[in-house]
């Protein structure tokens, strides 16, 4: 973890302002407990690229996921553990085609390095991405304009090449087990802050949001020793598949692969935005009220609860030629 605890104090108004709040001497302590308690990572995820089913006929979809290291799977020890093969096998299930999955998100990224990730992207032509970023922008203290400027300009040139673009976005970090208060609480504040200016930026853009919230909070909450992995940061495989459980329904719309379903509130999009930082599995997309797709107070948007309880055995995959050489 290196001083990035350190650098959380700063996140969000400046040391001072921490310092005045809470006690220097009280933070500095908890930024020692947590460095202790949360191992660096040892080995990268499994390598998950591949076909989805590696024989099912039919023109493969292109799906790329993006972000760090909960986009890339980190803790888990198979590649149908991972959040982008359980994805790419729901997707190719309701499609009735293959897909064809690049997993570009690194260990450790911070939304700055979803430049070279997407440009990795953009030459495969993906007709989906999905991105899961803003945890390490937390904890590195990143200033909160900065990181979702990086997003929003990903989204926009995956959207500009045609590409369906879903955000899981930024984790509650307060639910992260190691983390004693008061960190904790600067914690959730400064992660649900980034988790709704997400939001705004990403729906502007044309993308869709999934709220991660404490990568669906209550059911980590009742069972951390089940939902986190070993590190007690990381998910465990259990956790992947309950986070990918809410990813998969929006990906699925954003595909037009589903029914529209019926919003469950229509609000501006800044207080959407806010709505579904406090509740986790939240999905925010752009929508249209009497004709306008914007109100008095901005953008108008729809939250929807598409949570799946459940997803569908995933098969390893077999790794065509081709994508072998994808980096």
């Amino acid at each position: 973890m290196g001083d990035r605890w350190t650098r959380l104090i700063g996140y969000g108004g400046g040391t001072a302002a921490a310092v005045t709040l809470v006690g220097a001497g009280v933070l500095l302590r908890q930024v020692q407990l947590t460095r202790r308690d949360i191992p660096l990572a040892q080995a990268p995820p499994p390598r998950a690229d591949g076909r989805y089913p590696a024989r099912r006929p039919g023109r493969p979809l292109t799906m790329v996921v993006l972000g760090d290291s909960v986009a890339a799977g980190y803790g888990t020890d198979k590649p149908r553990q991972t959040p982008g093969a359980l994805l790419a096998t729901g997707v190719s299930r309701r499609l009735g085609r293959p897909v064809d999955l690049h997993v570009l998100a690194v260990v450790g990224a911070t939304s700055r390095r979803l430049r070279p990730q997407v440009e990795a992207a953009l030459p495969l032509a993906p007709e989906l991405a999905v991105i899961v970023v803003g945890a390490n922008d937390i904890t590195h203290g990143t200033n909160q304009a900065s990181a979702v400027g990086q997003l929003v300009r990903a989204v926009n040139q995956l959207r500009s090449a045609g590409a369906q673009v879903v955000v899981g976005t930024c984790p509650d970090l307060g639910t992260i087990r190691p983390l004693r208060p008061p960190l904790r609480q600067l914690a959730r504040r400064w992660s649900r802050q980034l988790a709704a200016a997400q939001t705004v930026a990403v729906v502007e853009a044309g993308g869709w949001t999934v709220s991660l919230g404490g990568l669906l909070g209550p059911r980590f909450a009742a069972e951390p020793s089940r939902m986190f992995g070993q590190d007690g940061f990381h998910p465990s495989t259990d956790g992947y598949a309950t986070a990918t459980a809410a990813l998969l329904p929006t990906a699925l719309a954003a595909l037009g692969a589903t029914h529209p379903s019926r919003a469950e509130g229509v609000r501006s999009l800044p207080r959407a935005a806010a709505a579904a930082s406090r509740r986790a599995g939240t999905e925010v997309s752009g929508t249209v009220v009497a004709g306008q797709a914007r109100g008095p107070r901005g953008r108008w948007a729809a939250l929807r609860t598409r949570f799946r309880a459940a997803l569908p055995a995933v098969p390893d995959p077999i790794p065509t030629p081709h994508l072998q050489e994808t980096p």
